[in-house]
């Protein structure tokens, strides 16, 4: 096969092993639930796919359903549920509807019912009721997307800002038992972070959100930043917790495929925490490093890297990460880089990602197009286009961040 063919299969490989299908049922396997009534709310990315899964596994003994996910994302009917497709990263209206008839379900519960909580990355746009209007929510996100904070700063401003998250979901379900499996897209799987952590005792405290506020400079209202003083829940005694799978499964997954494909392989890390641009620049130079090696390589690295907006073009981490590589692998033979968001959405664009190889560079310099100015003006997405280095997979069904894997292949 050729290198694109490896890279492909790779990525379905990988992609397949981390689906939250097999998750959700086992931790629904060996769970009882008390006497009462069975909702579910499920919110994020993955939220059909959970939510179909438990359908499937609980039938009738669910009363009612809510659904919150991202446009493009429901895949149909799930028997008693409301399904709402709405903004990521960035909530809208429907967002917001989707959340409210959630808590509507949930409001006047018994002590003995349960709401089933299913819950994956994207859940912090997807899964919303703002203390704030509308306009300035969608206003300080963009700011805080822009300026390249990472995910655990961003969810602790959006925490303050809103009346479900930082564990006020829970509070909200009381006295009913809430019983969340989760799916995770953060660094080390904190629960607290993941979807700003509706259900989980929050860590962060105002202090937090008032020093990164000021850290970023950010421009907020006076009604915003009275927010901040509020303090979010640090105890919750009516939920249980079960974390179901995370980027460290998509690295394992990637490997185990990498090895059936005859590549000696080797997981970087899981915790990759930086700029795309120099992901990709690393992952370049270590390709140069091991170009003399007789055998095929691989090199894993997971995680989510970030990119400050500088430009105005297309794009997202993933294929700025993959634009970054070429420049420095341009020339090597059978070398190959590329990078993945495991829900098949990368920035707001069509893309799961980026590849490129050794020829990408010249390629692009026949078309015109200089990476250097395509990454000056975060335009990946033009600029792999041209040379083929898309990678569409459509929407996956999981969220559990990202994996660039730097493929060597000799024969």
């Amino acid at each position: 096969m050729s290198l694109r063919q490896d890279a492909d299969f790779i990525i379905r490989e990988s992609i397949k092993k981390v689906l939250p299908n097999e998750a959700v049922l086992q931790a629904l396997k060996e769970k009882t639930f008390p006497s009462g009534n069975i909702y579910v709310v499920a919110a994020g990315k993955a939220a059909w796919e959970m939510a179909n899964t438990a359908s499937a596994v609980l039938q009738k003994k669910i009363t009612a359903g809510v659904v919150c996910t991202k446009y493009c994302h429901v895949k149909g009917k799930i028997p008693g549920m409301l399904c709402f497709e709405g903004g990521h990263p960035i909530p809208d209206s429907n967002s917001f509807e989707g959340t409210q008839v959630a808590l509507d379900m949930v409001s006047n519960l018994k002590k003995e019912d349960t709401v089933l909580f299913l819950l994956s990355g994207g859940g912090s746009a997807l899964f919303e009721k703002p203390l704030i209007p509308e306009e300035e929510l969608a206003d300080i996100t963009g700011q805080m997307l822009a300026c390249g904070a990472d995910i655990t700063e961003i969810n602790t401003i959006r925490k303050r800002l809103s009346a479900v998250k930082g564990g006020k979901f829970a509070q909200l379900c009381e006295p009913a038992h809430v019983f969340s499996i989760v799916l995770s897209d953060i660094l080390g799987d904190p629960l607290d972070m993941i979807a700003s952590g509706p259900a989980y005792p929050d860590s962060s405290t105002s202090e937090d959100a008032i020093r990164i506020a000021e850290k970023y400079r950010l421009k907020l209202s006076d009604e915003a930043r009275k927010l901040f003083e509020n303090e979010t829940p640090k105890e919750l005694h009516n939920v249980e917790t079960v974390i179901t799978g995370s980027v460290k499964n998509l690295c394992e997954a990637a490997k185990d495929a990498c090895e059936k494909l005859g590549y000696k392989t080797m997981i970087l890390t899981d915790q990759l925490d930086c700029q795309a641009k120099e992901a990709g620049a690393f992952l370049g130079a270590i390709a140069k490093s091991h170009q003399g090696s007789g055998q095929s390589l691989a090199f894993i690295a997971g995680g989510e890297t970030v990119v400050q907006l500088k430009g105005h073009g297309k794009g997202g981490r993933n294929q700025e990460l993959a634009l970054a590589a070429a420049d420095k692998i341009a020339g090597l033979m059978d070398t190959a880089v590329f990078s993945i968001g495991s829900d098949g959405t990368d920035g707001p664009t069509d893309a799961a990602g980026g590849y490129c190889d050794g020829e990408t560079k010249n390629t692009l310099e026949k078309a015109g197009v200089s990476i250097f100015q395509s990454l000056q003006e975060n335009d990946a997405y033009h600029a792999l286009e041209k040379a083929g280095g898309l990678i569409i997979t459509g929407a996956t069904g999981t969220n559990v961040n990202d994996v660039a894997v730097l493929l060597i292949k000799r024969q």
